[in-house]
């Protein structure tokens, strides 16, 4: 088991930044992929960006790419997602999970989630 703890959240103006954590517990080590994942109202769950916790290997979604870094702290357990030059559509309910599989961006490989963090950003 692992349990996912997302801290970080919050209200931003447009063109502002937000750095998002998470906390990891339990069987980390069997963990092969990492993500961020958000939620709008009405619309479905989608991958953000994901890394793989051996290689660091990284991938993102389109509409972030350039403005959202993710990154990982394999000694402290926690994952980071660094988000610059925010929009209002990038408001959401961010969401960190865990895979044992190598899926990154593949929202089914993932097994375990964290409850959650608001990120709202104002026009």
């Amino acid at each position: 088991q692992v349990q996912l703890a997302e801290s970080g959240g919050g209200l931003v103006q447009a063109g502002g930044s937000l750095r998002l954590s998470c906390a990891a517990s339990g069987r980390t080590y069997s963990m092969n992929s990492m993500g961020w994942f958000r939620q709008a109202p009405g619309k479905e769950r989608e991958a953000v960006a994901a890394i793989s916790r051996i290689t660091g290997a990284t991938d993102y979604a389109d509409s972030v790419k350039g403005r959202f870094t993710i990154s990982r702290d394999n000694a402290k357990n926690t994952l980071y997602l660094q988000m610059n030059r925010l929009e209002p559509e990038d408001t959401a309910i961010y969401y960190c999970a865990a895979s044992p599989r190598h899926g990154l961006m593949l929202k089914s490989a993932y097994d375990y989630w964290g409850q959650g963090t608001q990120v709202t950003v104002s026009s």
